[in-house]
């Protein structure tokens, strides 16, 4: 364990470009605090809520918490629960490491609780969750917080006119909960995508759609997926900050229903070397006043001069932005050809192999299902990283007025060497490529940009000389 000093950030940036809105995560007045939070406890009261799980996401994708007793939830809103700045510097086996601006033991944040998002947990009797935010012990937004990260870049587009709607796969893969000696004991031996597989854990499937329904989520589908004990659910777009909160929500859900079967879950990206893994694809479409703009334009399938410049900017950054959607080395025992995985950085109209695939929808639909899948993220991303990050990068690419490239049809693997080219395929790369990203510095600002930096860093050299055998291992339960 390495720890540094905790340095005064930069100063904090212009509110215009990827970098400003701050007005946009100021905090509300504390007595408007103080009242949403009475009025919440109020409700959570009736519902049987004894305490609240206020959590974060860090820099290595690891969920963090801090839980207050349903009677101090007026204080927290009011005054935050305080957190050490060193967790934006955590590793995801706890370990700590510095940045040059983040670190060490020295200095305190205050996590308040997202007032609006609370919700009784279905699986949990008697616990709430909500998403938490992270500012100073001046009130002052923490330059190192992803939710308001992904907030700025809300407004940014909010800015423009713009607004965007959202959507994270969550996938993971179900065990027999045993001692680590028993190994990977399946609950079911179902074949890929088979009835088989879904009568087998019936139970524990309605279950996990109770819960989610009742935490007010809308759920568009749940099925067995590829690799065995691998089951995918996807619900309802929102926000870019929604979905990042959805998804934190989902997975929690699906862990805590599988406890109470005697289930143990991995979201990690690998769970037994060489097969098929776990993603987290990210779905996104954009509008103008009400308009879904990937419909009705010029462009390559009716794409418009707005949509396709947002994603051409998202395809050519994709190298840079692996470093916040695929956030541990083990992604990239994912990350390979012919699985589906989005390995190549290439765009594709319902092409699957491709990293970036665009998804026009069912005649008759097609004004408001039309989207793109960003298909090489994972679990390990912190998903207000991921979001906020795709959106820096759609938006510097559509006030560029960037052009996509020619469309790949078929799978990039068996085109002719050199024609299409590869994402990074080892940490290092994505490291160089995030590095040489004057978006995504300006857009997180230097101290967040730093810490991410860091951890990855951090993460590389932990597992350079794992075997895939090891990292897998390594990995398996911590997401």
């Amino acid at each position: 364990m390495s720890t540094g000093t905790v340095a005064a950030g930069p100063a904090e940036p212009p509110a215009t470009g990827l970098g400003g809105h701050l007005g946009a995560v100021a905090l509300p007045p504390r007595a408007e605090r103080g009242e949403r939070a009475e009025a919440a406890t109020e409700r959570l009261r009736v519902a049987g809520v004894e305490a609240v799980a206020v959590t974060w996401v860090d820099n290595a994708g690891i969920t963090r918490v801090k839980a207050v007793p349903l009677g101090g939830l007026v204080h927290a809103a009011q005054w935050g629960v305080g957190t050490a700045p060193c967790f934006d510097v955590f590793l995801a086996d706890d370990t700590i490491t510095t940045s040059r601006i983040i670190g060490g033991p020295t200095g305190d944040l205050r996590l308040y609780p997202a007032l609006d998002r609370i919700v009784p947990l279905a699986a949990q009797p008697g616990w709430a969750w909500a998403p938490g935010e992270r500012y100073t012990q001046t009130g002052d937004p923490h330059p190192g917080c992803q939710r308001l990260f992904a907030r700025r870049m809300e407004a940014a587009a909010a800015a423009r006119g713009l607004s965007l709607k959202a959507g994270i796969e969550v996938e993971w893969v179900v065990a027999r909960a045993g001692a680590p000696q028993e190994g990977l004991r399946y609950p079911t031996d179902g074949p890929a995508y088979g009835m088989h597989r879904l009568t087998d854990l019936s139970d524990y499937l309605g279950d996990v759609l109770r819960a989610l329904g009742e935490q007010g989520l809308t759920v568009l589908q749940i099925h067995p997926e590829y690799s065995p004990g691998q089951f995918e659910v996807s619900v309802a777009p929102e926000g870019p900050v929604g979905a990042a909160d959805a998804s934190v929500l989902v997975r929690h859900t699906v862990r805590a229903v599988s406890a109470r079967h005697g289930l143990r879950v991995s979201f990690a990206p690998v769970v037994e070397p060489g097969a098929v893994g776990n993603g987290g694809h990210l779905h996104l479409s954009l509008w103008r006043d009400g308009r879904n703009l990937g419909r009705g334009g010029a462009g390559p399938h009716g794409l418009t001069v707005e949509a396709e410049g947002f994603l051409a900017g998202v395809l050519g950054a994709l190298p840079e932005l692996l470093v916040l959607g695929s956030s541990s080395p083990a992604g990239y025992l994912r990350l390979v050809p012919s699985r589906w995985a989005g390995a190549y950085q290439c765009w594709g109209l319902e092409n699957r192999e491709a990293a970036l695939r665009l998804i026009t929808g069912s005649s008759g639909e097609r004004a408001t299902a039309a989207n793109a899948e960003v298909k090489c993220f994972d679990a390990t991303a912190n998903p207000y990283l991921a979001v906020g990050a795709v959106l820096a990068t759609g938006l510097a690419g559509l006030d560029q007025r960037l052009a996509l490239p020619p469309e790949f049809t078929g799978d990039p693997a068996g085109a002719a060497p050199g024609t299409v080219p590869r994402l990074p395929a080892s940490p290092a790369e994505a490291i160089a490529a995030y590095e040489k990203s004057a978006v995504l510095r300006e857009a997180l600002g230097e101290p967040l940009y730093e810490a991410v930096l860091a951890v990855r860093r951090a993460e590389s050299e932990q597992y350079a000389a794992a075997t895939p055998e090891q990292l897998a291992a390594a990995t398996r339960w911590r997401y």
